[in-house]
């Protein structure tokens, strides 16, 4: 998702600081730091929490994008706070920031393994043709969020934007 922000909002991921690659831009006429750890997953927070402290950034700016076994492939959930939902990455995150649930977060969500299959297993695999698909898409409807999001803040669009992603696989 971070790649693809950069991507569309014309930001160079060209620095390494603190464990990860950053780009520095903007969406719109808002400044934005774009951070990628290069950490393993659940080590995410000991990236994060220094850029944090640095860049002197409110938690209630920092955007913490995730993949979520929960939801199924391909639905986005923008939250505006909350815990971690035994995810390891955005606990070791919540961690590095003292604790707080106070940081919004977009989660992509993968789906979960089928049957007994290991959950290692299930992330470290490939998707298939379909779900690769959806998950394109909802890396573009990503992108539209968080610029939704960086203009206007939380609003009734980002209620509507989850009620949307809840039920877009549906078919009536």
């Amino acid at each position: 998702m971070v790649d693809r922000i950069a991507r569309e909002e014309g930001i160079t991921m060209n620095t390494i600081q603190s464990k990860s690659l950053l780009g520095v831009g903007s969406i719109g006429e808002v400044p934005v730091l774009l951070v990628k750890p290069q950490s393993y997953i659940n080590y995410s927070g000991e990236a994060i929490a220094p850029l944090a402290a640095y860049y002197e950034v409110p938690l209630r700016h920092i955007l913490v994008i995730y993949d979520e076994m929960s939801l199924p492939n391909g639905v986005l959930r923008l939250q505006r706070k909350g815990g971690h939902g035994r995810h390891n990455g955005l606990q070791n995150v919540m961690e590095n920031l003292d604790g707080s649930r106070e940081l919004p977060r977009l989660s992509i969500g993968i789906g979960s393994p089928p049957g007994k299959m290991d959950t290692r297993a299930f992330l470290l695999q490939k998707f298939s043709s379909e779900e690769r698909l959806q998950i394109d898409t909802a890396l573009e409807q990503g992108v539209d969020a968080v610029r939704t999001l960086v203009l206007k803040g939380f609003s009734g669009s980002i209620e509507r934007f989850n009620l949307v992603q809840k039920y877009k696989f549906h078919s009536v």
